[in-house]
């Protein structure tokens, strides 16, 4: 919808009233004010709001919805008093029903894989595209936050798309356990050699706070490695370490992998991007002795605990590379079953997808945090003459504006 003006461009700072179309990746929704876009954060469609100009940029702006006019029916008051216009940027959802957020990001997801993947209204209906929430409600579900510090020391969370601080008595999405660390300003607490501070509360019941100068960890308290419990095992790794950050979400993607790729006793599989192994062990219990696991990893961190962690299975093998590097120099070869592809943000690239369908795989399992990379990666698996058969969405992050997705692309018939 358009806004009244007398045609000149939006200025940083300025307001402006105007009525908010469909929701955009990056948890903003568009409007358009004489021609002009403007991706709104804090707003719902339909809604009639004051936005205020945030960043003004060659072909677009952003902005914040700062007052509602006609509020849409999905919205809710936020539960947390920083997630709000000009403080925390951590949550991008708060103002929005939590079965209203499930759409919103099934429509994301089915507008990127539309613009950005080439597909079809018509198969689009054929994946029957839609986001699954996790167990455990909306609030209290992060098991890993990283705080970071301000000049005056106190720990915080940053504004949307800046560096700035602001400093927190509490965070709501926080797991329990993490809200009690005596981590925040609230209680006094300081870090004035400290640039960031990292707390987990992991599934195996323990509780660690890290922090970090120029890059360099100090275990504060709690063990300095933690226990993990997925895929019907328990993981040893450092505080400091990726792993999911909601509890339910390592089993949740290890049974959508398992049960979109199927694999058989006796066949080779590839975990790529492999992490701390988490894929190549639940692969494993599948193919049994007679078949293989290659895992690829590049992160020295990640390496080093997926060789402690799958010591026990011998048909796994660690291969601490680049995946391009990998493929390229055929450091994994022979035949291939399946492969479980979980690359970073930014995506396999098409290289990555090349080499893979050239490795000729029955099935392909590829674990997403982006859609819009995900989208791209489908277009040139489709490009090929693979097609997306069947995809999942989970709602790993509530109350932001992230998507897990699984998709099972498929070789032609």
């Amino acid at each position: 919808m358009t806004a009244e003006r007398d045609g000149r461009g939006l200025e940083e700072a300025e307001r402006v009233e105007l009525t908010v179309g469909a929701v955009a990746p990056g948890g903003h929704c568009v409007a358009r004010v004489d021609g002009q876009v403007v991706f709104v954060r804090h707003a719902l469609p339909g809604e009639r709001v004051v936005a205020e100009v945030t960043e003004v940029h060659k072909g677009f702006v952003r902005a914040d919805a700062v007052t509602v006019l006609e509020a849409a029916p999905d919205r809710v008051e936020q539960p947390c008093p920083y997630a709000k216009p000009g403080r925390c940027g951590g949550c991008d959802l708060q103002h929005v029903a939590p079965a209203a957020q499930l759409g919103w990001k099934t429509s994301v997801v089915r507008e990127q894989l539309t613009r950005l993947g080439g597909l079809t209204e018509a198969e689009l209906e054929a994946l029957d595209v839609r986001v699954e929430a996790l167990p455990g409600g909306p609030l209290g579900w992060r098991s890993r936050i990283r705080y970071a510090v301000d000049g005056a020391g106190r720990a915080g969370l940053l504004k949307h798309r800046s560096h700035e601080v602001v400093p927190i008595d509490r965070c709501l999405i926080a797991h329990p356990a993490i809200q009690q660390l005596p981590v925040l300003s609230a209680g006094g607490t300081r870090w004035p050699d400290a640039e960031a501070v990292e707390t987990v509360a992991s599934t195996g019941g323990d509780v660690a706070v890290t922090a970090l100068t120029e890059g360099v960890p100090r275990p504060v308290s709690g063990p300095e490695r933690v226990r993990e419990r997925a895929a019907g095992r328990e993981w040893a790794l450092p505080a400091s370490s990726f792993w999911q950050v909601h509890p339910a979400a390592a089993d949740t993607l290890v049974g959508a992998v398992l049960g979109l790729v199927e694999p058989r006793p006796g066949e080779t599989a590839w975990d790529l991007y492999g992490g701390a192994g988490l894929f190549a062990a639940a692969l494993a219990d599948r193919v049994g002795d007679a078949g293989r696991v290659t895992m690829v990893e590049s992160a020295e961190q990640g390496v080093a605990a997926a060789r402690e962690n799958l010591g026990d299975l011998r048909r796994v093998e660690v291969v601490a590379a680049r995946v391009e590097t990998a493929l390229a120099r055929r450091r994994i070869t022979g035949p291939v079953d399946v492969v479980v592809l979980d690359p970073p943000r930014s995506g396999a690239g098409s290289r990555v997808v090349r080499d893979l369908v050239a490795a000729g795989p029955r099935a392909v399992a590829y674990v997403a945090c982006d859609p819009a990379a995900f989208a791209r990666d489908v277009r040139t698996f489709t490009g090929l003459g693979w097609r997306l058969a069947a995809l999942r969405g989970f709602d790993l992050f509530p109350m932001t504006q992230h998507v897990e997705l699984v998709g099972l692309l498929l070789p032609p018939a």
